[in-house]
Formats: C-alpha cells, sequence, structure tokens
C-alpha cells in the first residue's frame, strides 16, 4: 500500500497556499496514472479517467469513492456513465493541490 493511503485528509480552510509545479510533481509521483490540468485560472487539478464494462460497474465504482470521500471529508467533482468515471479533484479552498488531493487520490486507486 503506498504511504499516501495511510495518511488522512486534512480539512484545509484556506490558509496554506497551493502546490507549485515542484511540490505537484514530487506528489505526482506517488500516484499512479492520474494526470495534472489546469482551468482557466491557471489553478492546477488532479484527474484520471476509469474504464468499466458496464454503466453498473461504474456505478458500482463511483459509490466506492463516494464512500471514501466521505470518510475523509474530502470530496471529488465525479462524472460518469456507461463503462466510465472521471474523478477530478482540488482543493476548492485554496483553488489549487495540496497534499490531501493526492492522499485521496491514493486512496481512490487502492480500490
Amino acid at each position: 500500500m503506498n504511504d499516501l493511503a495511510k495518511k488522512k485528509c486534512v480539512p484545509c480552510e484556506g490558509n496554506i497556499p497551493p502546490f507549485d509545479q515542484q511540490e505537484i510533481h514530487k506528489y505526482l509521483k506517488k500516484i499512479n496514472g492520474w494526470s495534472v490540468e489546469s482551468n482557466k485560472d491557471s489553478s492546477y487539478f488532479l484527474i484520471k479517467k476509469y474504464s468499466f464494462k458496464n454503466f453498473k460497474d461504474s456505478q458500482d465504482f463511483v459509490n466506492k469513492v463516494s464512500n471514501i470521500a466521505e470518510q475523509e471529508n474530502h470530496h471529488p467533482d465525479i462524472f460518469f456513465g456507461w463503462g466510465y468515471c472521471k474523478v477530478k479533484i482540488f482543493t476548492h479552498a485554496i483553488k489549487g493541490l495540496a497534499e490531501s488531493d493526492f492522499i485521496l487520490a491514493a486512496k481512490i486507486d487502492n480500490l
């Protein structure tokens, strides 16, 4: 199990700066298959697409991700449909990425 997956997400109230590119790349090496993209305002987020053989499997995965999100009190944006699910993670309070985003990604990967 990944060290990040053993950690607990820490609620962010906006009192920290978002990770810079150097910090993002350091943490990105600790998670599998996630991409970093930026919004129009140049804030960064993690995103990963998962593929499934049907709608039910996609829905089951979304439910598992939702359970983890509730346990961690860190909620990703989830888009899903027949045979796919995309998970987008960032810390809303800082409009960017923090350690908790990578922790959540690692926990999702362990599903």
